[in-house]
């Protein structure tokens, strides 16, 4: 992709091939998110990964959460359960991880959004209403209700994490 086309936000760039028209603005959103979570975490600092500005979630927070609501959607989108080691996931998405490194969190969220993506593909775009139950409640949903949740969460924490990396980065300035 050249620069000019970089630029473009990925919902004026066109359908993506293979994902139903009714999908075209999760993938879009999911798209995006991946490309600023890239952006926005270039060169951060990895000891400030942790930190929480104004008691609010630490950058480290946003990125598991990212890729642990994504995980979790999808698998209620297919209709099927958390699995034991999804909710280990979710009880550590914001413990602090001395271990943890900026890019391997990046690398978790892009080959989720990549698995999302092929399994966009895969819906028929019919069956995006069908009903689907979310957590140990049930509570009720659809296919389409659950990726664009995914979607539009994944896009609101990214805003969150650029105004936590702008805070703690014009702090070490």
């Amino acid at each position: 992709m050249d620069n000019e086309q970089e630029q473009v936000e990925f919902w004026l760039a066109g359908p993506i091939p293979n994902i139903p028209d009714g999908l075209q603005p999760a993938a879009h959103a999911l798209l995006q998110s991946e490309r600023e979570l890239k952006k926005y975490t270039a060169d951060f600092p990895k000891e400030l990964l942790w930190a929480k500005v104004a008691g609010r979630a630490s950058v480290g927070f946003h990125m598991n959460h990212l890729t642990g609501v994504l995980d979790r959607m999808l698998t209620y989108a297919k209709s099927e359960s958390l699995t034991e080691e999804q909710f280990t996931f979710l009880k550590q998405e914001g413990a602090f991880n001395l271990e943890s490194e900026v890019e391997d969190l990046r690398e978790q969220f892009s080959l989720k959004v990549t698995e999302a993506l092929a399994y966009f593909k895969t819906i028929p775009e019919q069956t995006l209403t069908e009903k689907r139950s979310v957590g140990r409640k049930k509570l009720p949903s659809t296919v389409i209700g659950l990726l664009f949740h995914a979607a539009e969460h994944s896009q609101r924490h990214i805003g969150q994490l650029l105004v936590t990396v702008s805070v703690l980065k014009s702090n070490i300035s």
